[in-house]
């Protein structure tokens, strides 16, 4: 299953929304205040974050936004990352750069020191596809 750019912007606010909803997230990443590009099958996104929490998301392609660190990925990766318990190679964001499906570019020491935060706002789509 491939996603749109339509249901890729829904499944991000949700993820918003579920992140709301999860206190400890939020205070992991209550030092995270950065945008951060999220582009599935070229459709872009940025993920305004400011004290752990989504600020705003705006859709792209722009180039007078500026982020820090981006991950590129295949929608079909996505969608298989999102399953409640998915495969090994789709249950991780560094699982999808290994094997093909994704790319992170930008500030990768960014990344690293709020990767926790990062991961598991990125699993909150796991959530929101089986509420």
């Amino acid at each position: 299953m491939s996603i749109n750019r339509q249901q890729a912007r829904q499944r991000l606010e949700d993820m918003a929304a579920a992140l709301d909803r999860t206190p400890y997230i939020v205070r992991m990443g209550r030092l995270f205040n950065e945008t951060v590009l999220i582009e599935i099958d070229g459709n872009e996104f940025y993920l305004a974050f400011d004290k752990g929490r989504v600020a705003e998301i705006k859709e792209g392609p722009s180039k007078k936004v500026p982020w820090r660190f981006a991950l590129r990925a295949q929608g079909q990766a996505l969608w298989e990352f999102w399953q409640p318990l998915p495969r090994p190679g789709y249950h991780d964001i560094f699982g999808l750069v290994k094997y093909g499906y994704g790319r992170i570019d930008g500030d990768i020491l960014i990344l690293v020191k709020n990767l926790r935060f990062f991961k598991e706002f990125m699993a909150l789509g796991r959530q929101e596809a089986n509420p």
